[in-house]
């Protein structure tokens, strides 16, 4: 017995960490440099906190104390995000103590333990017991303290329910055709995740991580990685919109797309033809259905990935690119990041410039299986001289013509992720369990960067499937190939569930999402049968910041396939998005400021409304619009939770509704349920066959006036659509605003801000006013403004720009104010 009992000791003190892991030691002392304070435990372990604002804190467990990263962070771009002055630390009997502006931050001496607190000293967030800091060999393991009433939101593209209490979680990339709608880990890995207790937490590790909320103790909550450092950021914010703001301001701001991105695509897995591509755009311009993008996939080139035209399929993609412009069309073409073997001539250059991932049990190329074109190389984009070699492949058919990439199989493609023999790849940067989650993300970095240096002031269009926290420096994404494959009229559920994957893929700030309409997976035999699942696609598909119609195979699904009624009221839903291009690319410059997403999870909007905490089939476009799409089969209503405030109908535009109760809105198949919030403005153009069809044309906007004493506002954003000059304050601002009074209303339009750009000729406003009540007359600057019959308001709208006239319309329940865009402040009052 005494010999075990001294092997025992012998294997603590071996131990790199002589707790075994399973404790956290005690903390002995502390040292501080700049914005650092580091604290010093009895095992030989450290921990760090690096106040990066008064806000945010990180966190950094290196349980051998060297406190050494491998690599920079893949994420991060900036951690100083505030001056924080001279760090005070506080030394007491039992603990050290911390104080920013914001936040009052605790640590423990024995055990060690981190506490931070919100200036009033409420606890925000808190080590538990003696195993918040553990270590097992190269495995470390956070555990944190879990209230009873907390709940989380967030980890990006993920399924199931936006509430994660109750649910674990992988990081893991990972190609899951027609998954499920519980299925983890999907395409991307976004580590953040965000508190009702008003924080979140960015763990900056790229290794294959675990979330576990609640899901072994109703007393913790935590958060794993198998290796790699331990370092997470501390965000604390009144809101969830803070706190997302303060992670973007860590991680970077998303690009802005040009404009036509937020129009209409269409896509199959085969539209790999001229022939195809000439008939889908004939299609769609006979029909008068907007559409601004026609997609080609994979099979569009010769070999992969030498991005030459396949000849067979292509007699000439240069006109073919020239004549789908002039038809209004931009053309996308999809990127896979492998060279096939079959490709002899570029794997060759590839293998010869070392630039492909190696396998690390021969020193040779990786020699990587792939759905098509054989076996591959994986070129390896964490080498720095790879970027100008693919650069100079990739801008060939952009000298062609076509107009951005898709960037598909990025995981790279893995369809099972529990499979070990691919860890032997090893890239310049290091092994693959640690390079395969940002894989996607050099990838992306390389093909925006290289965009841009070769296309001087173009925007990038670069839509990616599997990515890494930060990907929004670079990329658009979408949420992978959803869908039914095994009975395609059997879609709804995996319909339904894309409403919250999209929504959490906005709170891991990727505010420019798609999926794929229709759902990729399975075989369309019977169209008609098919045509009402079609249609309810294509209205959730409408509010994607992103909206592309893509399937599998040969599998084809536009609009016009599925009977009369579905290709009405598909092209219903069309063209509502493109009503409203001016409030969506108002959000769009939003989300590029504050990385906040276009589409909404409720609580986002509502924070302190507990009930939105599951509101998963319904969410907010911007802050002013709540869509409820149908996602049941057979279903001609729907309910819907309506938070506080009045809420009106926004088919018709009149049905009130108040606020806090859920309600069942009518929804026909010919109807979205939405409703746009009481004390709303809402901008609009006129329906186009694609967004730039027109170079200047008339903004309506829409007046849902505020309750007596309100006020509502609204600054529309313009810009050039397609040039960086966004980035250099090239951009036009014109605020509205509208007062409601005993009188009636003052509406206000502000002096357009904005000297770097200007309108690209003459327009007209409209103002639609929703009122319960008709004005008598309408003054402009003081002066009476003539009445005109509303018809006549609408002749000439966009030729001539002298007429200022009003028309009330009783019958509509709105009035009509029509004046020129001279771009001065002007107050019109409409009065009882």
């Amino acid at each position: 017995m005494k010999i075990y009992i001294y092997l025992l000791v012998v294997l603590c003190f071996l131990s790199p960490y002589s707790y075994s892991g399973n404790i956290t030691g005690n903390c002995i002392s502390y040292s501080k440099e700049g914005r650092n304070v580091t604290f010093h435990l009895n095992d030989t372990s450290a921990v760090q906190l690096q106040l990066c604002s008064p806000s945010v804190v990180r966190v950094w467990f290196s349980p051998d104390g060297k406190l050494q990263r491998g690599n920079p962070s893949f994420a991060v771009i900036n951690e100083e995000l505030e001056d924080v002055g001279t760090v005070q630390v506080d030394e007491q009997n039992a603990c050290y103590e911390i104080f920013t502006p914001k936040l009052r931050i605790r640590v423990n001496k024995t055990p060690f333990s981190l506490q931070i607190f919100d200036k009033y000293q409420k606890l925000l967030f808190s080590d538990y017991a003696d195993k918040g800091h553990v270590c097992e060999g190269t495995r470390k393991v956070e555990y944190k303290t879990l209230r009873r009433d907390e709940h989380f939101f967030g980890l990006g593209e993920k399924t199931g329910k936006l509430d994660r209490r109750g649910e674990s979680y992988k990081m893991w990339n990972s190609d899951k055709p027609c998954y499920s709608i519980v299925e983890d880990p999907l395409y991307k890995s976004i580590p953040f995740f965000m508190s009702s207790y008003r924080y979140g937490i960015f763990l900056d590790n790229t290794y294959k991580t675990e979330f576990k909320f609640g899901t072994e103790s109703r007393d913790y909550y935590s958060f794993e990685a198998p290796g790699g450092e331990m370092i997470y950021y501390f965000i604390f914010g009144k809101d969830y919109k803070e706190i997302m703001k303060q992670y973007v301001a860590l991680t970077g701001q998303p690009i802005m797309p040009p404009k036509w991105a937020l129009g209409f695509a269409q896509c199959r897995g085969l539209l790999t033809t001229e022939k195809l591509s000439y008939e889908i755009a004939e299609g769609y311009r006979k029909r008068g259905i907007p559409c601004d993008i026609i997609y080609q996939d994979i099979g569009w080139t010769q070999h992969l990935q030498d991005f030459n035209w396949r000849k067979e399929n292509y007699q000439n993609p240069k006109k073919m690119l020239a004549d789908l412009k002039e038809m209004g069309f931009k053309v996308i073409v999809s990127q896979d990041p492998v060279i096939s073997q079959a490709n002899r001539k570029q794997w060759e250059e590839a293998d010869r410039f070392g630039y492909l991932v190696k396998d690390s049990t021969t020193g040779g190329s990786y020699d990587m299986p792939w759905p098509w074109g054989g076996n591959c190389g994986v070129v390896d984009f964490t080498i720095p001289e790879v970027a100008d070699w693919w650069g100079a492949y990739q801008q060939k058919p952009i000298d062609d013509g076509i107009a951005g990439f898709w960037t598909d199989m990025g995981e790279p493609a893995w369809s099972n992720e529990e499979q070990t023999e691919r860890l032997v790849m090893k890239h310049h940067l290091g092994m693959h369990d640690e390079i395969h989650n940002v894989y996607g993300l050099t990838w992306d970095k390389v093909v925006k960067e290289q965009f841009e240096k070769r296309n001087p002031d173009l925007r990038v269009f670069q839509m990616t499937r599997a990515a890494f926290a930060g990907l929004q420096r670079y990329t658009f994404g979408w949420t992978g190939d959803c869908g039914n494959g095994d009975d395609v009229l059997q879609g709804w559920g995996q319909m339904a569930n894309q409403i919250p994957v999209l929504l959490s893929a906005g709170l891991g700030v990727i505010p420019f999402v798609a999926c794929d309409i229709s759902g990729y997976c399975g075989d369309i035999e019977d169209y008609p049968a098919m045509a009402e699942l079609y249609t309810r696609w294509v209205q959730l598909g409408a509010f994607n910041p992103l909206s592309r119609i893509h399937h599998e195979g040969d599998v084809a699904v536009e609009p016009w396939l599925f009977g009369e009624e579905a290709e009405k009221n598909v092209k219903a839903a069309i063209e509502l998005k493109y009503r409203l291009l001016p409030y969506i690319y108002t959000y769009a410059r939003e989300a590029h400021e504050t990385g906040l997403p276009i589409m909404r999870p409720m609580f986002l909007e509502y924070p302190a409304d507990m009930e939105t905490f599951s509101t998963d089939a319904q969410f907010m476009f911007g802050s002013e619009l709540l869509v409820a799409p149908v996602v049941k089969k057979g279903a001609t209503n729907k309910n819907v939770y309506l938070p506080e405030g009045v809420w009106i109908d926004y088919n018709d535009k009149y049905t009130e509704y108040s606020g806090e109760q859920w309600i069942t809105a009518a929804a026909p198949l010919n109807t979205i349920p939405m409703f746009v919030r009481k004390g709303s403005i809402i901008p609009q153009m006129p329906v186009m066959n694609y967004t730039d069809e027109k170079a200047i044309y008339p903004v309506t906007f829409e007046i849902f006036p505020a309750v007596s004493g309100g006020e509502t506002s609204f600054c529309l954003y313009e810009d050039a659509e397609t040039d960086l000059g966004y980035l250099r304050g090239e951009f036009l601002r014109t605020p509205i605003t509208c007062q409601t009074t005993e009188k009636g209303y003052t509406l206000a339009i502000g002096k357009r801000a904005g000297e770097k750009y200007a309108l690209r000729g003459e327009r007209n406003f409209m103002f639609r006013i929703y009122a319960g009540k008709m004005p008598k007359e309408v003054l402009i600057d003081g002066t009476k403004v003539r009445k005109m019959k509303a018809e006549k308001l609408d002749e000439t709208l966009e030729e001539e720009f002298k007429t200022i006239a009003w028309s009330p319309d009783k019958k509509q329940n709105f009035c009509l104010l029509r004046l020129p865009d001279d771009g001065r402040e002007h107050i019109i009052e409409f009065l009882y």
